[in-house]
């Protein structure tokens, strides 16, 4: 029997209209969805965004990840979920994956892909791009990502800074994601840069609890949720070294 085929579908950040054409026909037609969860969070966001589209009769894996940074812990519930699509697949089905924002930044579905290849080098996968956070954020404050010839650099929040720091440096537009509790921390990095003022965050952008700030003195001293699903915009220039 044919295996079937892998669907790694981008829901974009928020709002269940954001979603493409495409991604909503291929989940019209498609009986199996996985959406990846936190066991801390306990819900699909991405699931949430996409359940209008889904099939009548979908079946609906619902796949928990650890809130770890054991890479050993990590790599095993990898390993169960690329075997759970691929026991799908081997029946002769099509499963869709569910992401938020883009299948191919920084999503889990990318950790899925590595794993499923590894378990079968054959399997076919469609990736179906999505809205990213920043192009979303991007919108609601109509804040431009690029200008001309300069750059736009992508960065990670991490514990350690310096990579942001790094990024301030070279000056053109910095993007800062997955920001959760250093929010303050990054606040601070900006405030001795000068650059409060040339900022936007945006939070749970096409939720009920949407937040643009165009004021990232606001942000001082806000509870830590307020850096979750949260995107982060400078206008760093090319004066800031």
């Amino acid at each position: 029997m044919p295996l079937g085929t892998l669907y790694g579908i981008g829901v974009g950040p928020g709002d269940p209209q954001w979603i493409t054409v495409q991604a909503v026909r291929i989940l019209a037609g498609c009986r199996h969805v996985c959406a990846p969860r936190s066991r801390r969070a306990g819900r699909s966001v991405a699931l949430e965004i996409a359940r209008t589209y889904l099939h009548p009769q979908a079946v609906v894996h619902e796949i928990a990840f650890p809130m770890s940074t054991d890479e050993a812990v990590l790599g095993q519930s990898w390993r169960q979920a690329a075997a759970e699509v691929h026991a799908i697949l081997a029946r002769g089905d099509d499963c869709c994956f569910l992401t938020l924002g883009d299948p191919l930044l920084y999503s889990t579905y990318v950790y899925l892909l590595e794993h499923l290849r590894a378990l079968d080098p054959g399997v076919h996968v469609a990736t179906v791009p999505g809205i990213t956070a920043m192009s979303a954020a991007a919108a609601l404050a109509n804040f431009p990502l690029g200008r001309g010839k300069e750059p736009v650099t992508i960065v990670p929040a991490a514990d350690d800074l310096a990579p942001l720091a790094e990024a301030l440096g070279r000056g053109g537009t910095v993007v800062l994601m997955k920001i959760g509790g250093r929010l303050q921390a990054v606040l601070d990095l900006l405030h001795e840069r000068g650059l409060l003022g040339r900022g936007v965050l945006v939070s749970h952008a096409g939720m009920p609890d949407e937040r643009v700030e165009t004021d990232l003195g606001r942000l001082r001293d806000q509870p830590q949720q307020a850096g979750y699903l949260a995107t982060l915009i400078v206008r760093a220039g090319e004066d800031h070294g």
